[in-house]
């Protein structure tokens, strides 16, 4: 029973103190930049664009996801390895491990699809005004 605790002790504090190091899509950050010192306002202000706040939400959230993954697949392990010969330990072991890869990869896949469907949005929205902000910035 001591061991569990120990194992939950330090699975949580994995979860609390990983860094959030994951990549999150531009969504035209430089576009409001330009357009922002075209229009008179300071480059150095602190304030951030709708489209920076959702990307840091995304880095979290994926960077949460990442770290959900790393601690229950080495719990998973640390079940199969104290298991003995237990087939209900290793099944147990196994079926999280499954599970836990298969939510990886759809939070993946979800974000290779939101990262190429807003790449392809924000590109045939700012097509027809890109010539028009290269010009403003030279």
């Amino acid at each position: 029973m001591k061991l569990k605790k120990i194992f939950f002790l330090l699975s949580l504090a994995i979860l609390c103190f990983v860094p959030l190091t994951t990549f999150a899509i531009d969504l035209g950050t430089q576009y409001t930049r330009n357009a922002a010192a075209q229009a008179g306002y300071d480059k150095n202000t602190n304030e951030t664009t709708l489209s920076e706040t959702i990307g840091t939400v995304i880095k979290a959230a994926l960077s949460l996801v990442g770290t959900i993954f790393l601690a229950l697949t080495v719990y998973a392990g640390f079940l199969w390895m104290t298991a003995a010969g237990d087939e209900s330990q290793i099944e147990k072991a196994q079926n999280i491990i499954r599970s836990s890869v298969i939510g990886m990869i759809i939070a993946l896949s979800a974000y290779g699809i939101t990262t190429f469907v807003v790449g392809k949005v924000v590109e045939k929205t700012t097509s027809g005004t890109d010539a028009a902000l290269q010009n403003a910035i030279e």
